[in-house]
């Protein structure tokens, strides 16, 4: 069935709510393997601009937001895996710095992923074009099969 699914995740409870689907579909096959994978996004193109802050501590503030960010999704991700491979799931990490979708895309077309898990915020209209869609942005950029959950509506 599926060798290597790949579970993006992006540190929220709503991200999560793809790991039970993707533990029922690795069940059934001991040799599944489950990749989490969270990017830090850079915020370099956040700071452009800022008046506040001197063009000489841009460099500075960068590098201390990517050591904070990877720091964080380590420990994030090291729970989560712990979580899993308590109920005997193969699973490892991987981190990345860059856009979330492009990450992403990146990941899958150079490893052997056969499925795609993620959690959808669910955003429509408005928000969806003030905060885009990493999620539809994978669905547009590549052919692997793709699992997309989203929460439930109240």
């Amino acid at each position: 069935m599926f060798k290597m699914v790949l579970v993006p995740l992006d540190g929220s409870e709503l991200a999560e709510i793809v790991l039970p689907h993707v533990e029922l579909l690795v069940t059934c096959t001991e040799e599944a393997e489950i990749v989490l994978l969270q990017v830090c996004e850079p915020i370099s193109s956040k700071l452009s601009g800022m008046d506040t802050v001197g063009v000489d501590a841009i460099p500075l503030l960068v590098e201390r937001a990517g050591k904070a960010c990877t720091g964080q999704a380590e420990k994030y991700l090291a729970g989560v895996e712990k979580r899993l491979k308590e109920k005997g799931f193969k699973v490892r990490t991987e981190i990345k710095v860059g856009s979330p979708g492009e990450e992403i895309l990146d990941y899958a077309a150079n490893n052997p992923v056969d499925l795609i898990a993620m959690g959808s915020h669910g955003r429509s209209g408005i928000n969806r074009w003030a905060y885009g869609s990493v999620t539809s942005q994978v669905l547009r950029g590549i052919a692997t099969p793709i699992l997309v959950v989203t929460p439930k509506k109240k």
